[in-house]
């Protein structure tokens, strides 16, 4: 996997990330009458892209939801922050990478048992600058791990893989160069 995935959150940063090296992208909120043309351009551009199934307006992130997304456009995977959306991406053959917001021991408690529950392709860990958790995490788990959330620098970034990260998502267009 690549160490920088571009996260996308309007057209102007998609058209950035479809002129840039990279071959993976995130895509993180979208209206459901712009899948179409984006699915298009990234395969134009050789691109693979994710899509935040809950930040996909007129699109409920749910089985259904998460079935018609997967068959329609093909994407190459689906974050989700529910446990639904991720098994259902899995059976349909896509990369499934569950979110996990950590805001506290709690939070990381519950999400370690979500994500056993699940078993994602992949963890994104938000917020990804925190190099200790995620080493704890790796250190415990043996599904790889997506950083992402304010990661605002490259001694970030560096920290974040450092730590145990694969790969982080970023949409600061700073760092996708």
């Amino acid at each position: 996997m690549q160490k920088i995935i571009p996260a996308s959150r309007n057209m102007k940063e998609f058209e950035r990330f479809l002129k840039s090296p990279y071959e993976l992208g995130v895509f993180l909120e979208l209206h459901i009458s712009m899948l179409k043309s984006v699915q298009s351009l990234a395969r134009q551009h050789n691109k693979k892209m994710i899509y935040h199934l809950d930040l996909i307006h007129g699109v409920k992130s749910d089985e259904a939801g998460t079935e018609f997304i997967c068959q329609e456009y093909k994407p190459y995977g689906i974050i989700s922050t529910k446990a639904n959306v991720i098994i259902t991406a899995k059976k349909k053959g896509v990369k499934a990478i569950q979110r996990l917001f950590l805001i506290d021991s709690h939070a990381l408690e519950k999400s370690l048992a979500l994500v056993a529950k699940t078993r994602p392709d992949y963890i994104e860990l938000l917020p990804g600058a925190m190099p200790q958790i995620i080493e704890e995490i790796a250190g415990t788990s043996d599904i790889p791990i997506m950083a992402g959330g304010f990661i605002r620098t490259k001694q970030d970034v560096e920290a974040a893989l450092q730590a145990g990260a694969l790969g982080v998502t970023t949409s600061d267009v700073r760092l996708w160069e």
